[in-house]
């Protein structure tokens, strides 16, 4: 296993320009404010072990949330890690991935996906280029992770316009923020899969209580996918007819390989931390969708996060993040690059706690941002563009009595956009926009008795158009389309509610919970029925390069339906343990006016598993059925339902003074062929078939 290594800490990078200076400020205060708090330090063996709280969803700290949220970490996220952050949440409830391929999969939070979902890395964005394209992906690694945090519906109050479908934010302690005690660490290592994936990594942390470094490096390995029979569906052979050559067995250029690491500091104390990390990712996959054509990413990350507590006046505590990003790809056709796409710039977050009024605490925050894409070469399908943003935001709670909690918020952001034809014909029409996007939300959960709760939200959101939905005009190869803007689209507005009844005793704990939301402008890609070819003339569908034009349009929506998922402890005696687990999604999404339903909608899930515990040893057996999606757009063919069998075995041990857990995984062991409804190659490239992966984990 080679893992690529993180080179010393550079300077600020030189392409940081006086707009993302600027936005280091409140940073650079803070990191004064907090100095005299790194004299009071804890003087435990190790780092404080905080409570389990969803930070994303609530800066207050408070671990009850109107909004449905799930927490994966620790065996949980063991068992579930992927290649991909899309495979590794893939089944829980509400959330499904795009896939294009085993190492590409992006997050889909009730039947939304793109720029709907914000992906987030500590809280701040990852500025790549997965939202534009399915084939892009996510440059993050479930390998570097260590806790995940979902909130699904609208979060558009603290994230933003693009975070009106949900949230994703992935956790790891690359800016220690709690004092640490001497030297920690841990290891992993896996094998198997159905692309015989082998990966690796491996974490160092030491402090003295004052001071505190990490480090961190992984590494990736796969081979061809191998899945059961053919690649194309029956449906699409079909149509392809008897003279297209078929693969079936293995899914070609599937491979690919995966690495990067991360170096950071922090100075900790009682009172507040301030630190910085450097991280880097690389990655060179294939693109199954063309067996000629690899992907070659890049990305580098420098991030400062401070916190200072325990104020005097009107702030309780003040927070600050910052990332600035440096992302590029390249696609590479038989061995010459066609396209490179960048992505350069910063995104910077400050929340200030205020004192509480009473019953009531709540925080203020400032959120900046200041990214710059390009698409350069043969497949530039849309303009360089700057895209600026700058918002306030406000969250309050109320705690009425030991019963009942609201909580109440708003956020005004304004984003310009200015695009730039850089000697391209196809853009040089295009202008400068500027959108003020306004959300509110209104939630509240109230206790019945000491087991159930009611919890229920209502929000209004808006989100601005984003460059490819604005000025995009191209061939888009991946996924065989040339695709057109509009630059007059408006932004798009949803009304959202969620309704939840939760429980919890003891063991047994879950929820059941209902979902709807009213797009008066849902931004949809759409097909016209007409044909283009690369240069953009009009041709007939049986033309040398021609593919179906699809264009963005606002069109009236509605997104309903339901998630569920229970926990019950079915048998307690002699220290063994066995629980039963319950889960099932569903999502309705259609155009309100003529009723078609929209593109890769995930299908009813609905899902059972037996987990048992006794002293170190764990196992579990689980089996989920995904019915048929035949809701599909007519350009779309339905998907057929299949079943999925999975089972895990795991053991935990010391050895050498280090805690040990070895683990063993049965993945699809029925060797059904499964499309995901959700994949824009769902009649191309199915997922794997049987298989089995070993792994450990260890940690001193």
């Amino acid at each position: 296993m080679t893992y690529s290594c993180i080179p010393s800490f550079p300077a600020l990078p030189p392409r940081l320009g006086a707009s993302a200076r600027f936005a280091l400020t409140p940073l650079a205060m803070l990191l004064a404010l907090t100095q005299p708090a790194w004299s009071q330090t804890t003087t435990g063996d190790q780092a404080v072990t905080l409570s389990t709280v969803v930070v994303t969803g609530n800066p207050l700290g408070s671990d009850t949330l109107a909004s449905p949220s799930t927490v994966i970490e620790g065996k949980d996220l063991d068992l579930r890690r992927a290649a991909t952050l899309g495979e590794t949440l893939n089944g829980l409830p509400g959330v499904s991935t795009t896939t294009y391929g085993p190492m590409v999969g992006r997050p889909i939070i009730r039947g939304m996906d793109g720029d709907r979902i914000r992906l987030l890395q500590n809280g701040v964005g990852t500025l790549d280029a997965s939202a534009l394209s399915y084939d892009h992906a996510v440059p993050q690694d479930p390998l570097s992770t260590e806790r995940i945090e979902i909130l699904r519906g609208p979060a558009a109050l603290l994230y933003g316009g693009n975070a009106i479908g949900g949230v994703v934010n992935t956790i790891d302690n690359r800016i220690p923020m709690d004092p640490i005690e001497g030297v920690h660490g841990g290891l992993q290592g896996s094998y198997g899969g159905a692309n015989d994936d082998r990966s690796g990594a491996v974490q160092l942390e030491a402090g003295n209580g004052k001071f505190a470094v990490h480090a961190d490096a992984f590494g990736r390995k796969t081979g061809e996918l191998r899945i059961p029979g053919y690649a194309r569906s029956d449906r699409q052979r079909a149509i392809d007819g008897p003279d297209v050559d078929q693969p079936r067995d293995r899914l070609p250029n599937s491979d690919g390989s995966a690495s990067g690491g991360a170096l950071g500091m922090s100075w900790t104390g009682d009172s507040g931390y301030a630190g910085l990390s450097y991280s880097g990712y690389d990655s060179d996959y294939g693109s199954v969708a063309e067996d000629s054509v690899r992907i070659r990413m890049h990305q580098e990350r420098l991030g400062l996060a401070g916190e200072i507590r325990d104020l005097k006046g009107p702030f309780k505590s003040v927070k600050a993040s910052f990332a600035y990003t440096d992302y590029q790809h390249k696609e590479v056709d038989d061995g010459e690059t066609g396209t490179v796409f960048k992505n350069r710039g910063y995104e910077a977050r400050v929340e200030a706690r205020h004192a509480d009024l009473g019953p009531v605490q709540g925080v203020l925050g400032l959120q900046l941002g200041d990214t710059r894409f390009s698409a350069l070469g043969s497949e530039a399908l849309v303009p360089t563009t700057r895209t600026q943003s700058a918002a306030l935001f406000v969250l309050e709670e109320w705690t009425v009595n030991e019963r009942f909690k609201l909580s109440a918020g708003g956020r005004l952001e304004r984003t310009s956009l200015s695009p730039s034809a850089d000697g391209n014909e196809r853009f040089t029409d295009t202008d400068k926009r500027d959108f003020t996007a306004k959300s509110f939300s209104l939630g509240g959960v109230y206790k019945l008795t000491n087991i159930w709760s009611l919890a229920a939200n209502v929000a209004y959101t808006e989100r601005a158009p984003t460059f490819y939905e604005l000025y995009a005009n191209g061939p888009h190869e991946a996924t065989g389309q040339y695709l057109v803007g509009d630059a007059g689209l408006n932004k798009e507005r949803a009304y959202s509610s969620d309704l939840a009844l939760r429980f919890k005793d003891g063991p047994h704990h879950g929820s059941v919970g209902v979902f709807y939301s009213r797009f008066a402008n849902y931004l949809a890609e759409t097909s016209t029925g007409r044909f283009r070819d690369d240069d953009g003339d009009v041709v007939g569908q049986g033309d040398d390069d021609a593919l179906p034009e699809a264009i963005y349009q606002g069109v009236p929506a509605e997104f309903y339906g339901f998630e569920a998922d229970g926990t019950f402890r079915v048998f307690e005696r002699g220290g063994h343990a066995l629980d039963l687990k319950l889960w099932g999604d569903y999502t309705n999404a259609r155009n309100r006016d003529t009723g078609e339903p929209l593109p890769r909608i995930p299908p009813l899930r609905l899902g059972i598993g037996l987990d048992y515990s006794h002293g170190p040893w764990s196992a579990g057996v689980s089996a989920e059925r995904a019915f048929a999606q035949n809701r599909a757009p007519d350009n779309e063919l339905p998907t057929d339902a299949y079943y999925r069998l999975d089972a895990n075995a795991a053991y935990r041990f010391k050895m050498r003074g280090m805690q040990w857990q070895a683990y063993l995984r049965g993945i699809n062991l029925t060797n059904q062929t499964i499309r995901y409804a959700t994949s824009v190659l769902r009649d191309v490239a199915p997922e794997g078939g049987r298989a089995v992966m070993v792994g450990i984990r260890g940690s001193f």
